[in-house]
């Protein structure tokens, strides 16, 4: 069977189509993820859940533990994940209620552990092409779908770069402007090191951005509050739902994309190298490449 993982961003701490949910807690080498993991089924397709600020958003997007979310999410046998994510838009054409399917990153972060490796054991994993196409394509489907029936959102956008900033605070309209320069479309906070973990842990990846606001860059719009935010996403939050159960039942048991293989020539040290302690606590994702 599928597994499909879920991680909700702003506003969306669930999924309630889910059947036979359980809650499910998982210990990791890296410490404790956000919050309890949600599994059920939807149709065919088992699904894991995990809302990225905990429940009742008390995790600051650089205090999420994106390792043990990530690690855990490998734990349960996730193969595929789905990011949703709220960001503020860096283009006119992008509104406010407008959905993008990103397909690169700009990670702008500072003070975020962004690898499992290290400590003993060195691999780099390719990542020019960051979003698994196969899923993406899918969930742009999916989201276009959605949108024609009348379930919510105004446009969908297919591709974009999506810049990770540090925060918590928002940008400053001089940031704002510079990263208008830089050809960015989306702007938000959590999507890094998320994305570069998954491909570590060999999960395919993907991005549904709900944009919320305008950011700061557009002089005639007010600055960008937390209230005005919340509206759009509370507005936002079971389309996106929709779209996840839509795009669930088309997410193919077979993959073919960079990920599944992400690890396969990315360790560089000698196995005879690797310690016992860094085989037991990266064995989930190293094990069937180090003997």
């Amino acid at each position: 069977m599928t597994t499909v993982g879920v991680i909700g961003g702003s506003g969306i701490y669930d999924l309630d189509q889910l059947q036979d949910v359980e809650e499910v807690s998982v210990d990791t080498p890296f410490g404790a993820p956000s919050d309890r993991y949600i599994t059920g089924r939807l149709g065919g397709v088992k699904m894991v859940f995990l809302p990225r600020h905990g429940r009742g958003h008390r995790i600051l997007p650089h205090e999420i533990n994106y390792r043990a979310n990530i690690y855990g999410m490998k734990a349960l046998g996730v193969e595929w994940l789905i990011s949703l994510s709220a960001v503020g838009s860096m283009r006119e054409d992008i509104r406010p209620g407008d959905i993008v399917l990103v397909d690169q990153f700009i990670d702008w972060t500072r003070r975020r552990p962004s690898t499992f490796f290290g400590d003993g054991i060195a691999a780099h994993v390719a990542f020019g092409d960051p979003v698994s196409a196969p899923l993406r394509r899918i969930l742009l489907d999916a989201a276009r779908e959605e949108v024609a029936a009348g379930g919510g959102g105004e446009r969908v956008h297919d591709g974009g770069t999506y810049l990770v900033m540090e925060g918590p605070q928002f940008s400053t309209r001089g940031e704002s402007l510079l990263y208008r320069t830089w050809g960015v479309d989306v702007i938000g906070m959590t999507n890094m090191p998320e994305a570069k973990l998954a491909r570590e842990a060999e999960i395919s990846y993907a991005t549904v951005a709900l944009a919320t606001d305008y950011d700061c860059w557009r002089e005639e719009e007010e600055a960008v509050t937390v209230d005005a935010v919340v509206a759009i996403v509370r507005k936002n939050a079971e389309l996106a739902r929709r779209i996840v159960a839509r795009a669930a039942a088309r997410i193919p048991a077979e993959r073919d994309c960079p990920a599944a293989t992400a690890l396969q020539n990315a360790i560089m040290t000698s196995p005879d190298a690797i310690s016992a302690e860094v085989r037991e606590r990266l064995g989930l994702l190293i094990a069937k490449y180090v003997r």
